[in-house]
């Protein structure tokens, strides 16, 4: 990755960082399966780095059966003791119980979209930011803030559904990495401006 183009300060200190940052942070994405992958990656980043999570995400992909919500949702206790045992992970046992809770709730949202009855997940998530990214002219990092009205909304009608580690500050992050929200300062080369 080369350094010499302008990104915003996050992301300059490690070649992971940087792929991130020029390649995914900040795209739209619709996709339902990837924001249920996302979502739970940024909580299972609470009170981490995102670098941390960042490094493991292919091996969760892996033993999180590319986030496939039908098996998540089916994991039962072997499977969870599996999961805490590796340490390719972050081996918390709320985390871990967040995913299976989250893809069952999920699931209950598809099927119920199915039937005409409710959004679909993306549909629900995007409503937050009315269907459309925000699109924030920050000059630097400094004023990025850590949580907004729409991640606070957000993270409240989420909790109401009964979904785990979907604080507020873990919704703008997500909102941030899905697209919702660019952050992307001034000056990078990723600017919308």
């Amino acid at each position: 990755m080369t350094k010499s183009v302008k990104r915003c300060s996050w992301c300059e200190s490690n070649d992971i960082y940087i792929q991130y940052h020029d390649e995914e942070w900040g795209v739209p994405e619709y996709d339902d399966r990837a924001l249920f992958e996302m979502l739970n990656l940024e909580g299972a980043q609470a009170g981490l780095s995102w670098i941390t999570v960042l490094k493991k995400r292919d091996h969760y992909r892996k033993v999180f059966d590319k986030f496939d919500a039908k098996k998540i949702a089916k994991y039962d206790e072997a499977k969870r003791a599996e999961l805490l045992s590796d340490p390719g992970i972050i081996r918390n046992k709320l985390k871990v119980n967040a995913f299976i809770v989250n893809a069952q709730l999920y699931l209950q949202m598809q099927h119920t979209a199915k039937l005409g009855d409710g959004p679909t997940f993306s549909e629900f998530l995007w409503s937050f930011v009315d269907g459309e990214p925000k699109v924030n002219k920050w000059k630097t990092m400094k004023q990025v803030p850590a949580t907004t009205a729409e991640s606070d909304a957000m993270s409240k009608a989420l909790k109401k559904l009964g979904f785990k580690f979907v604080g507020s500050t873990i919704c703008y992050a997500f909102m941030q990495a899905s697209g919702m929200v660019n952050d992307h300062v001034k000056g990078c080369h990723k600017f919308p401006g």
